[in-house]
């Protein structure tokens, strides 16, 4: 997954700091008319509120015409299990605390974001099998939160191997997961108040750019080259404003599957101009582009048709998702090529 958009999604979970309410109709503190006071939520954690991992209770503003969910307690001990949960910082025993929450409070709201957040936890550990498994359980409490969604699809793509029993099954479950953060992006997509528009703009260009991405792996997986290189085109129109290298990278491979060398040549430079220095996406960037180079040299003296093999791709080198959000965020991450 792409350093980036790990970032960003992770400011979009930090963002959303606990606000959910704790609606007892015994509530001793609930106001004039029965309605109950907001109890501000879990804790955020010491590295600050916009990092990934202190995503609570997903509130959204209650208009109806917002078009977005309201997280809320039920009751104030459900709201102080939330926040005890929550404040787990080690993956593991964040986990286990999603798991008791979710089995006391099986009928809580809140369970999609402890898990969502746990995620996000093993992202950053670099446990992309972790984000995986974690997020299979955001997304069977919220099928239509695009957050989970695109991070699974993510890591199964890019964790997938050759060699995998149940690599068709995973590559169907990238794609489907990549489409439906796509189809609920606006409707689905966990919003703080007041989040500012320029942010959560960038918010859905990011999870727009894994989605198309994660869909185009997914096609290069199945060697429909052609299908690749417009979902990544897809994925590079969807964040122009912050050029992905390695999402170049791939779309020169598919390209150059292709035998569109020019093409292929193109996107391969401006891999190379947009990698960070030294780092191994331009490493590849810069295997590629001189292959293609002396393609391109080579094919004035010789038939077309006659060149080289093309050079693997990405996709066989690609990073398992490791921070994942990103940074977190969104989610999770680990090594390789790094995104």
């Amino acid at each position: 997954m792409k350093a980036s958009c790990k970032l960003i999604l992770a400011m979009l979970l930090g963002a959303v700091t606990a606000r959910g309410q704790a609606t007892s109709p015994q509530n001793p503190s609930a106001g004039a008319g029965g309605q109950p006071n907001a109890q501000s939520g879990a804790p955020s954690q010491s590295s600050g509120g916009m990092q990934a991992g202190t995503a609570s209770a997903q509130q959204k503003p209650p208009s109806a015409s917002s078009g977005h969910r309201v997280l809320q307690a039920k009751s104030a001990d459900e709201m102080k299990a939330y926040q005890d949960a929550a404040s787990k910082t080690d993956p593991a025993q964040a986990e286990a605390a999603a798991d008791a929450f979710a089995a006391k409070y099986p009928n809580s709201e809140l369970k999609s974001a402890l898990y969502a957040r746990t995620m996000n936890l093993y992202g950053q550990a670099n446990n992309a099998e972790k984000v995986i498994e974690v997020g299979r359980k955001a997304i069977a409490v919220d099928p239509t939160d695009p957050v989970p969604l695109v991070q699974v699809a993510s890591a199964l793509v890019e964790s997938t191997r050759e060699t995998d029993m149940d690599r068709e099954q995973r590559l169907v479950e990238a794609a489907k997961d990549a489409h439906a953060a796509i189809d609920n992006l606006d409707t689905g997509l966990m919003v703080p108040p007041n989040a500012p528009a320029d942010q959560v703009a960038a918010v859905k260009a990011n999870i727009l750019t894994m989605a198309y991405d994660a869909l185009g792996m997914v096609d290069m997986n199945k060697k429909d080259y052609a299908a690749a290189e417009q979902e990544f085109a897809k994925a590079i129109d969807a964040t122009k404003a912050q050029p992905e290298a390695v999402i170049y990278l791939r779309l020169s491979v598919a390209q150059d599957q292709l035998k569109q060398y020019p093409q292929a040549l193109d996107s391969a430079n401006k891999a190379v101009q947009y990698a960070p220095a030294g780092s191994a996406a331009q490493n590849l960037a810069k295997q590629q582009q001189a292959r293609l180079q002396k393609l391109a040299a080579g094919s004035t003296s010789s038939a077309p048709g006659s060149a080289a093999s093309p050079a693997p791709g990405p996709a066989s080198s690609t990073p398992v998702l490791g921070k994942p959000t990103t940074q977190a965020p969104s989610a999770p991450t680990s090594p390789n090529p790094p995104h």
